[in-house]
């Protein structure tokens, strides 16, 4: 970025060429500075503020546990631009089978976050939620963030491919048992509750 500044000719700074300026290689009119400064760089203050944010937030997990978060993200990320926005929550409903979700639902979903949700906001808003939480509770909470309504169930089928193909992977057989102990209704819906408590404590809850 260069600035152009008008000095009075009367109080000339000694020692500084009007004649040409080096950075440039062009012509100055008499009495013209021309000060160039790069580019513009953040305060240190708030770069070290920000950076200490960041590091606040990652030290909060062990790595595992970012990274199951990260994949968590990446579902949701549906056009895959490294933010969650409005749409992505859209596509995200439509492959549970919710495709008649109201705006409202969604912008109440996205007023939680302080701004783009990219992955540390993500990571920042799950931390806060997930302190002290026991792992029942743990995996109800991401079980609810698909169903906004509370209906308490989600579609089998997909239940079924988080399970196999995210995170901490369940094999077949232990989904195959899970779903014989608790099979999904006539209309393909499962109850996740019940499902994350079998997960949890091995048992149907009374």
């Amino acid at each position: 970025m260069t600035v152009v500044v008008q000095r009075p000719s009367e109080t000339d700074t000694p020692g500084l060429s009007s004649d040409c300026c080096r950075g440039c290689r062009r012509d100055v009119p008499p009495g013209v500075l021309l000060l160039d400064f790069g580019e513009p760089r953040a305060p240190k203050k708030a770069k070290k503020r920000a950076e200490g944010a960041n590091s606040n937030v990652f030290s909060m997990f062990e790595q595992t546990q970012i990274q199951e978060f990260k994949e968590a993200f990446t579902i949701m990320d549906q056009n895959r631009d490294g933010f969650i926005d409005k749409n992505d929550l859209r596509d995200t409903f439509a492959a549970l089978g919710r495709v008649n979700v109201k705006n409202e639902e969604i912008d109440e979903m996205l007023k939680e976050a302080p701004g783009p949700i990219n992955f540390t906001v993500f990571l920042t808003m799950f931390g806060e939620k997930l302190k002290g939480a026991d792992p029942e509770e743990t995996i109800l909470n991401a079980f609810k963030v698909f169903d906004p309504e509370g209906k308490g169930v989600l579609k089998a089928d997909y239940v079924r491919d988080m399970l196999t193909t995210q995170a901490e992977r369940f094999s077949k057989e232990e989904i195959d048992q899970m779903f014989a102990a608790f099979p999904p209704d006539v209309t393909g819906n499962l109850d996740y509750k019940n499902l994350v408590h079998i997960i949890t404590h091995g048992e149907e809850k009374d």
